[in-house]
C-alpha cells in the first residue's frame, strides 16, 4: 500500500513537471486532470511576415516560395497537445486536431 501511495506520488510529480516544461515553451494550460493524469495545452500560431517574405521572394528570383508557402502553411497553425501518464508511469505526448 506504502510503494501504490509513493507511485502516484512520484507520477503526479513527473506529471507535474511536464506540464510546467511546457509551459516554458510557450503553451497554455487549457484543462488538467490529476485524478487520470492527462492535461491538453496548446499554443497559438506564429505570426508570419509576409512583407519580408515577399522582398526575400523578389530576391531570389522566387525560389523563397516554397519556404514562404511551409512557414504561412505550418507556422501559422494554432497547435494542441494532450500530455499524459499512462497506467505504466511512462509519459506520453501526442498531438490533438484542431478541426
Amino acid at each position: 500500500m506504502q510503494s501504490h501511495q509513493f507511485t502516484q506520488e512520484h507520477d503526479l510529480q513527473l506529471f507535474s513537471n511536464l506540464i510546467s516544461n511546457k509551459i516554458n515553451k510557450g503553451f497554455i494550460l487549457e484543462e488538467r486532470n490529476d485524478e487520470l493524469l492527462f492535461a491538453v495545452l496548446s499554443k497559438g500560431g506564429r505570426v508570419i511576415d509576409h512583407s519580408f517574405n515577399f522582398i526575400i521572394f523578389i530576391f531570389t528570383l522566387g525560389l523563397w516560395s516554397v519556404a514562404w508557402l511551409y512557414l504561412t502553411l505550418e507556422y501559422s497553425k494554432p497547435k494542441k497537445i494532450l500530455v499524459a501518464i499512462d497506467e505504466e508511469g511512462i509519459p506520453f505526448e501526442d498531438k490533438c486536431f484542431v478541426a
